[in-house]
């Protein structure tokens, strides 16, 4: 009931307060160089908006930040942030989002304003948006994404799934490759990652490294976790040749403190042997380093039957593996019997258009179109 109240009110604010905030201000003339950047998700700059940011910046335009944990915001100050917004909306040029962001879809936009979905992560492997009632039930009547000019994703073989996902129109989804990928290409940011982690944890020199990452369950207002208590087990099935890094979904963080690794997982990818997860397309960007992993599913039947894939599992070039006594067995496969050829085709089916320069191909698609 709770979670049927809040949509209610999210669509009274999406379609009904929002919208006639934005018409208070639309008179206000679009800023030519005004560009926002905003997320609702956290309280800096995301890690899928810096390569964006630094470029944009570095070519002069008038920079806004607009970063908002709504989770960790009552009520009133999440409304407060919004309206906000709005006024800020009503005469920027450019607007980059990263995630779902409720206020950039509250109105009839201004067609001089272009709005640039980034997205916060390459491929696709688990159903989402409306195509599951886990992110946008089947009650809600609006569009959450709503007024896009142009999603960017990894690949064309992602185009038709979140064009279909999103009810995004055609041609506004756009396989550019997406611009937090570029960073991974970067040799200074691989050297830098693999410097600072040893220097924080110099007791990894000389083993091999695994990072279960696992996605959350559920939706963003009420999260779980599945498999802890397996992975709690595996150091020591594991044995002393290898260190095991846990780095859970922010959702589930905030509940409780499950990490065991300061870093960022973006910065471990770089530096890590294996990496163990599940439903989490955190395995796309790890796909451009060409280093095996697991697929530990332990609720594999009823995650299949609840949520659903939009890929094939099993296709995926790494072990599924749904009890917690083979995963030991499996990582210590895994490492040992890399499957290069097989996570080269996996990367040009679902990352093919990552290629470390998805930012400047973004920026000329949309300089150039208004």
């Amino acid at each position: 009931m709770k979670f049927i109240i809040k949509q209610y009110l999210k669509m009274f604010v999406q379609g009904i307060f929002l919208p006639i905030i934005y018409l208070l201000y639309k008179h206000r003339p679009v800023q030519k160089k005004r560009v926002i950047f905003a997320d609702a998700h956290h309280e800096n700059l995301p890690f899928s908006m810096q390569a964006m940011h630094q470029t944009i910046a570095d070519m002069g335009f008038e920079v806004i930040d607009y970063f908002y944990d709504y989770g960790k915001m009552n009520k009133a100050s999440q409304i407060y942030s919004m309206i906000k917004f709005m006024k800020l909306y009503a005469t920027a040029k450019y607007v980059f989002l990263c995630d779902y962001y409720l206020p950039a879809s509250a109105c009839r936009k201004k067609s001089e304003t272009i709005l640039i979905q980034l997205w916060h992560c390459g491929g696709m492997i688990k159903k989402m948006g409306f195509d599951t009632s886990d992110d946008i039930p089947s009650f809600y009547k609006l569009n959450p994404h709503k007024n896009y000019d142009l999603m960017t994703v990894s690949s064309s073989n992602c185009v038709p799934f979140f064009t279909s996902a999103l009810h995004l129109s055609k041609g506004i989804v756009q396989a550019t490759g997406i611009s937090r990928s570029d960073i991974y290409f970067n040799t200074s940011f691989i050297e830098e990652c693999r410097n600072n982690f040893f220097q924080l944890y110099p007791e990894a020199c000389q083993k091999k490294i695994v990072l279960w990452t696992p996605t959350f369950r559920g939706n963003a207002s009420n999260p779980f976790l599945v498999g802890k208590e397996d992975i709690e087990k595996l150091q020591q099935q594991l044995g002393p040749e290898w260190i095991l890094l846990i780095k859970v979904h922010p959702y589930i963080e905030r509940q409780n403190k499950i990490s065991n690794c300061e870093i960022s997982s973006e910065k471990l990818l770089p530096v890590i042997d294996v990496l163990i997860t599940d439903y989490s397309t955190i395995l796309f960007d790890y796909l451009i380093y060409q280093k095996p992993f697991v697929l530990f599913a332990p609720d594999y039947d009823t995650y299949k039957k609840q949520r659903g894939f939009c890929i094939d599992y099993h296709s995926l070039p790494g072990l599924v593996i749904t009890e917690g006594d083979k995963l030991a067995l499996a990582v210590k496969h895994a490492f040992h019997n890399k499957k290069l050829q097989e996570l080269k085709e996996c990367y040009d089916t679902y990352m093919g258009k990552c290629d470390g320069q998805s930012t400047q191909r973004i920026l000329s698609l949309i300089l150039d179109s208004k």
